[in-house]
C-alpha cells in the first residue's frame, strides 16, 4: 500500500469509540482519504440465548439492549462527524455476524482501524473477545489497533518496526508505508540467532523504505534469540515510539486462529497504536 485512500473504522457502543472515530478522521484528513464507519456488534441474545428463547419480556429486553447499542454508536459517529473536515460515511450493519461483516467490508479498504479489547470493561457492548485477532487473520489487510487507554496522534514521529524476514513482517511494513512518510526516526528491532549479524536484512529494508520516499534515519537494534512482546513494548517506550509495526503470526487449529505469543502479549499489554498484518 503506497498510498492511503480509504479507512474502515470499527464502530461500537463502547466508551472508547469516540476517540477511535476522532483518530480515524484526523488520519483521513492527513492523507486525504475517505473514512467509513461500520457498526459491528453481536446481538444481545448471543450472550444470553436462553433469555431470548424464553420470549415475552426477556426477548423484548434483549431487543431494547440492541436498539440502545445502535443508538449510542450512531450518536458517537454523528458527533465525531461534525465540524470541519471530510465527512465519514456510515455503513449500515447487515445481518452477518460482526467478524464476518467487518472482514467482508474491509476487503475494499486500505486500512482497518480497531480498538484494543479491555478485559476489565464490565460494559457489555457486543464485541466478540477475539474480534481484533479474527479481523487481522481473516481480512489480509493492515489493521491499526488503538490502545483502550491514552490519547494518540494520527501521525507518529518515531516508529518501531519488529523485523523478521518473512511474509507477515513484509506485509506489515508495506501496509505502513503511507504512515511512515514524514516520520522523524525509524527504529528496527531484529532478532539475532546464532552468529547472525544484527544488520542482516535490515539494510535491504532501509533501501526499500527509501525507494518509497521514506528518508527518516533507521536505527537498528539487535536482540539475541526470539523477539518477545515484552521486549517490543519496552523498546517502544525507551525510544518514545508513537507507532509499533509488526507481523501477526498464527496458524489454523480446529477452525480457530491461534496467535503466537508475541502477538498475544502486545494485544493484551499494548501501550501505543500498533499496526498488524498477516
Amino acid at each position: 500500500m503506497s498510498s492511503l485512500r480509504s479507512v474502515l473504522v470499527h464502530v461500537d457502543a463502547s466508551g472508547r469509540c469516540p476517540a477511535r472515530l476522532a483518530f480515524a478522521r484526523a488520519l483521513a484528513a492527513r492523507h486525504e482519504a475517505e473514512v467509513a464507519g461500520l457498526l459491528a456488534v453481536a446481538p444481545a441474545f448471543a450472550d444470553l440465548p436462553f433469555a431470548y428463547a424464553a420470549g415475552g419480556e426477556a426477548a423484548a429486553a434483549m431487543q431494547q439492549i440492541d436498539a440502545d447499542r445502535r443508538q449510542h454508536a450512531r450518536a458517537a459517529f454523528d458527533d465525531a462527524n461534525r465540524g470541519a473536515g471530510a465527512a465519514m460515511q456510515w455503513l449500515a450493519p447487515g445481518t452477518s455476524a460482526p467478524i464476518a461483516a467487518f472482514v467482508e467490508a474491509g476487503f475494499s479498504h486500505d486500512l482497518l482501524l480497531l480498538g484494543q479489547r479491555d478485559a476489565n470493561d464490565a460494559t457489555n457492548v457486543g464485541v466478540p473477545p477475539d474480534f481484533v485477532e479474527a479481523v487481522v487473520m481473516g481480512s489480509g489487510k493492515p489493521v491499526l489497533v488503538l490502545p483502550y487507554v491514552g490519547e494518540y496522534k494520527a501521525h507518529a514521529d518515531v516508529v518501531l518496526i519488529a523485523w523478521k524476514p518473512g511474509r507477515e513482517a513484509a506485509r506489515a511494513v508495506d501496509g505502513t508505508l503511507p504512515l511512515l512518510r514524514g516520520a522523524r526516526q525509524i527504529h528496527v528491532l531484529r532478532a539475532v540467532e546464532g552468529e547472525e549479524s544484527p544488520t542482516r536484512d535490515v539494510g535491504a529494508l532501509e533501501a526499500h523504505l527509501a525507494r518509497h520516499g521514506i528518508g527518516a534515519p533507521v536505527v537498528q537494534h539487535g536482540r539475541s534469540g526470539a523477539l518477545t512482546g515484552e521486549a517490543l513494548l519496552s523498546l517502544a517506550a525507551d525510544v518514545g515510539a508513537g507507532l509499533l509495526v509488526m507481523g501477526c503470526y498464527g496458524h489454523s487449529r480446529a477452525a480457530e486462529w491461534m496467535l503466537g505469543g508475541v502477538t498475544r502479549t502486545v494485544l493484551k499489554s499494548m501501550t501505543l497504536p500498533t499496526l498488524l498484518a498477516h
